[in-house]
């Protein structure tokens, strides 16, 4: 009777400890996506794509271990994105993150450095997230290569040399104001207004009675989420006629949808949805089947940033390595390139890629691509 206990006894301990060794086998990265409130159109692009590489990772066992993704809630908000980081560094121990938005990217940066993980940004794109330092990586140009795009292309190629800007005063929009300060005037432009508003505003009366006093060519709305709808409709329903542009925020489904719209323009990376690589016809072929749709640009980014982390951890464990930030850094350093949807990416030391732009034209609910502005 003894010996037969003591056998199941010893039986159910296996049992635990298989079950432990199976937790202890799963490799989790953690998110900062604003999940609900007003930005929660771009959570659900975002997610959409990270959660798509991570099937595919796992379908392929391109890793040994199972990859998971803990997503928090930020909704886009600095505050949030301090308490989501500290649960997935201090709770989660996740060696990489993926970040969003650039005011959560300078308030997550110094948390994600001093415990030496990675933080990847495909969404948020001041010009200053190229300063966080070596753990806080971006997989997109940032907002400067995109003004520095569009503004000979406005001058030059359209003939509006006089910008109005309407800029949301956070880190983005104080960023694209500077990089316009300078490149709108080399380019033969001129900044006759610069306007900000407040993160929240949502009424844009005033601002469009101070634009048309400034009768402009072109009227740069550096905002984002329901905030650049709520912008776009009121500019047109006061009597702003003038053309209207942006960067890479417009292609956000609601503001393609939005009939105001119509006409404007605006900068994204070059993204080729069309290549024959396999990494991307897997990831078109799959969004298309499973959402009914093509990918937005920030889905595409969260695919690529997960596909990242995939391809590192991948060579880290042939070597024998640990996953962790320093390790995941050093072998992002030593890495060439990286084949990604829609283009091979190389990092500089900074942190950031320098790619082509593709400069758009809103038509008919969609996009459509007007020009390519090649990387220098």
């Amino acid at each position: 009777m003894f010996h037969r206990i003591a056998t199941l006894f010893a039986r159910a301990a296996l049992c635990l400890g298989l079950v432990h060794a199976a937790q202890a086998q799963e490799i989790k990265i953690g998110a900062l996506f604003a999940m609900s409130g007003t930005q929660a159109t771009f959570g659900e692009l975002m997610s959409s794509g990270a959660l798509m590489a991570v099937d595919h990772a796992n379908a392929d066992r391109v890793l040994k271990d199972k990859l998971s993704l803990a997503i928090e809630d930020t909704q886009a908000t600095p505050q949030n994105g301090v308490i989501a980081i500290n649960k997935l560094v201090n709770v989660e121990n996740v060696p990489f993150v993926l970040s969003s938005y650039s005011g959560v990217a300078k308030a997550i940066a110094p948390i994600a450095a001093r415990a030496k993980v990675v933080a990847v940004n495909g969404g948020g794109v001041g010009p200053d997230l190229a300063e966080l330092g070596p753990y806080f990586w971006n997989v997109i140009p940032l907002a400067n290569f995109e003004v520095r795009a569009l503004a000979p292309y406005l001058v030059k190629q359209r003939n509006l040399k006089r910008m109005a800007l309407l800029y949301i005063d956070d880190p983005l929009g104080q960023g694209i104001r500077k990089e316009l300060e300078t490149v709108l005037p080399a380019a033969g432009g001129e900044l006759v207004a610069a306007l900000s508003v407040p993160v929240a505003t949502q009424q844009f009366a005033g601002i469009a009675a101070r634009i048309r006093e400034a009768k402009p060519d072109v009227v740069y709305i550096a905002s984002y989420g329901a905030q650049q709808v709520a912008a776009i409709k009121q500019l047109r329903d006061n009597g702003v006629t003038q053309v209207l542009a942006s960067y890479g925020s417009f292609s956000n489904p609601d503001v393609l949808a939005t009939p105001e719209a119509r006409g404007a323009v605006f900068t994204t990376q070059l993204i080729d949805t069309a290549s024959a690589d396999a990494v991307t016809k897997r990831f078109m072929d799959a969004y298309k089947a499973k959402y009914g749709k093509a990918p937005n640009v920030y889905t595409v980014n969260y695919y690529n940033a997960v596909r990242l982390f995939v391809l590192l951890a991948a060579e880290l464990q042939k070597q024998g390595k640990p996953i962790n930030g320093e390790n995941l850094l050093a072998q992002r350093d030593a890495t060439n390139s990286f084949d990604l949807v829609g283009a091979k990416v190389s990092f500089e030391a900074n942190g950031t890629v320098d790619a082509p732009i593709q400069i758009n034209e809103i038509a008919d609910g969609a996009s459509k691509a007007l020009t390519v502005i090649k990387s220098k």
